[in-house]
């Protein structure tokens, strides 16, 4: 059987005009079923969500001084893959021997210019804010490997522990 060109118009003509009552079917569909605005929720789901309390503020103050130094070690141990304790010995980071009082960038370390350009000491706070997020106190630091301790007491307890260590 050969194909004529009236049989290849009437295929084509065929395969166009279903495409077209598709394409229509479609236009009609979404003119009918569409909606631009749903209006108020008809059912509300009490998730609880609205009563949820805020976590009250912990004063830092209490808590380093009921800070456990002995628990701070066990917490150090995180940092101690990458920080020293004696002066000099040098890991990833600086050693943190008497870090608590020293100047921010005063050991002989390749800090990274986050910390390098800080001014002021390590103070308590300032070593709280620092192990809370340590990219939040230093954008640019190269600790970005590490998240942070995200308990306050853990903090607390590290910052007890490292007051207690000199150089």
């Amino acid at each position: 059987m050969m194909f004529d060109t009236m049989t290849l118009t009437k295929a084509a003509a065929g395969l166009f005009g279903a495409w077209l009552v598709l394409l229509l079917g479609k236009w009609v569909g979404m003119e009918m079923y569409h909606v631009d605005g749903h209006g108020p929720q008809a059912y509300v789901i009490d998730t609880g969500a609205e009563e949820a309390e805020p976590e009250p503020e912990v004063d830092f103050g209490e808590l380093l001084a009921a800070a456990d130094a002995g628990d701070g070690a066990k917490v150090f141990r995180k940092c101690s893959g990458c920080h020293a304790i004696p002066a000099g010995e040098v890991k990833q980071g600086p050693w943190l021997g008497g870090v608590v009082g020293r100047d921010i960038a005063s050991v002989d370390y390749g800090f990274s210019g986050a910390l390098g350009d800080l001014e002021g000491d390590w103070t308590p706070e300032a070593l709280n804010a620092f192990l809370a997020s340590p990219v939040g106190f230093a954008p640019g630091t190269a600790m970005k490997g590490f998240k942070g301790l995200p308990k306050p007491e853990d903090r607390a307890d590290v910052i007890a522990y490292l007051t207690g260590l000199t150089e």
